[in-house]
């Protein structure tokens, strides 16, 4: 079955993507939760004039993108934790550090970054040290970001 994607669904692609699912999945889930559309031909054509209209102000929104990606590579991140104390506790956390702390971090910096766009290597951090994370800033513009996780003084 193929629809049109009307917004960007998880592990499958972005809005305005035309996408090929099981019927069960698109007519049980996709369509009725408003994530999609059949892709008729009359759709399609559609499509094929908004992407057109939208190529000129989708240009304007990368270079925003990138002018941000490249003022987030920039900073150098240091996260503060509560950390175990003593030589046989090693360098283990109380909790964890999430996406969470990512964006307080970067709300911090002055830039803001939703948190459903930011992967963590690994998942969630339980120890100290030096970590990455995927950002997405858009569908064109992602990157990697190097974080250190310190213990509270």
């Amino acid at each position: 079955m193929e629809l049109i994607l009307k917004q960007d669904v998880e592990n499958l692609g972005f809005k305005d993507d035309i996408v090929t699912v099981k019927s069960g999945y698109g007519r049980n889930f996709l369509i009725p939760q408003g994530h999609a559309v059949l892709a008729t031909s009359s759709a399609k054509k559609v499509l094929a004039e908004n992407l057109k209209q939208r190529a000129f102000k989708e240009k304007k929104i990368i270079e925003e993108a990138e002018k941000t990606a490249e003022a987030i590579k920039a900073l150098n991140l240091k996260i503060t934790a509560k950390a175990t104390e003593g030589a046989s506790a090693g360098d283990k956390l109380f909790g964890s550090v999430t996406k969470l702390d990512l964006v307080s971090a970067f709300e911090k910096e002055g830039h803001t970054v939703d948190k459903k766009f930011i992967s963590i290597v690994g998942g969630n951090i339980k120890r100290l040290g030096l970590y990455s994370a995927a950002i997405r800033l858009h569908r064109e513009v992602t990157f990697d970001i190097e974080f250190e996780v310190i213990p509270e003084n």
